[in-house]
């Protein structure tokens, strides 16, 4: 008898510094902390909704003459939401007909995901673009082609050097930059592309196949300004070199890369209230065969609203856990 109650004594208090553990968890949590040049949010979950208009295209240009040609995506401009907790930010978009741009794209589809977390002073990021419906044109023609389609899958690594720089302050608003700060951010690039371009109608017929695989050492620079209080302008840079391995007609060619991205925001933070824009452009240079090469675009712009509040206690007790 003496055992079961000791048995039953020892359930009892094992179930009770668990239930008071994870109070204690709770209660003590810190969604607030700051120092002299950043202030972060952690346990916050971050939303926002934003607008954007984004797409790959592909400069060709002939080395031995002035012949070119673009291919370029019958472009959309998109709607989407995205939600950032502790070290990962999810964004997902889409592209309704009652916006413009998008009104009479036949069988145009564009289909983008961005992923990015960190760890300590690591960021990682991972990037999808799947498009359908690409013009050619050039100087003397302009084609649509709804049957043309690519994706793209990649990302990059990087380390923050400067721990006074918050990079989260510009894309996720998960920390918000009280001084100004700049950082060098060494990172490595890397993406693989697939174009399959196919056209069936009276006026050209061809169909091809071009794979392409990108990996750069791009080194960057970033500078957050804080003029006021609140409000944050940021850019940066990056140059890289590397190479580019390119697929066509059964032939590959291994050519030097060079990668340049510029970008540039805005934001405005106010209690839990954000709001501003976000403008990057990114050309990566390399060869497709030993009489061409190619300049391949990522423009981005994007406008945002967005909103920050604390997590739940269900969704931190589990996550504590996990």
């Amino acid at each position: 008898m003496a055992i079961k109650i000791s048995l039953l004594n020892s359930i009892v208090f094992i179930i009770s510094v668990s239930c008071f553990s994870q109070e204690t968890i709770v209660k003590d949590t810190v969604f607030n902390e700051k120092n002299s040049f950043i202030q972060s949010f952690p346990n916050n979950i971050s939303t926002r909704l934003f607008f954007i208009n984004t797409s790959n295209s592909l400069y060709v240009k002939d080395r031995n003459s002035n012949d070119f040609y673009i291919l370029d995506p019958n472009k959309q401009d998109r709607i989407g939401a995205t939600i950032s907790f502790r070290s990962i930010s999810i964004s997902y978009s889409i592209a309704p007909d009652f916006l413009a741009t998008n009104k009479d794209n036949e069988g145009a589809k564009l289909f983008n995901i961005n992923l990015r977390t960190y760890f300590s002073n690591w960021m990682q990021t991972f990037d999808i673009y799947k498009e359908k419906g690409f013009y050619i044109k050039n100087d003397a023609i302009n084609f649509y082609f709804p049957k043309i389609k690519s994706i793209k899958i990649g990302g990059s690594t990087s380390y923050i050097l400067n721990p006074n720089f918050s990079f989260k302050s510009v894309v996720s608003q998960d920390e918000k930059q009280l001084k100004s700060a700049g950082s060098l951010i060494p990172r490595i690039l890397y993406y693989y592309s697939e174009y399959d371009i196919v056209s069936e109608n009276d006026i050209v017929s061809f169909e091809s196949k071009i794979y392409s695989f990108d990996i750069a050492l791009a080194p960057s620079y970033y500078y957050n300004f804080v003029p006021i209080k609140n409000l944050l302008l940021s850019t940066g840079i990056s140059t890289g070199i590397g190479l580019n391995t390119t697929t066509s007609d059964n032939k590959s060619v291994t050519s030097l890369l060079t990668e340049l991205d510029f970008s540039s925001s805005i934001t405005y933070d106010f209690s839990n209230f954000y709001f501003g824009s976000h403008f990057s452009y990114l050309i990566l240079n390399h060869n497709t065969d030993s009489s061409s090469y190619v300049k391949d675009n990522i423009p981005f712009i994007e406008f945002f609203l967005g909103y920050r509040f604390k997590a739940p206690k269900k969704l931190l007790q589990k996550v504590n856990k996990i």
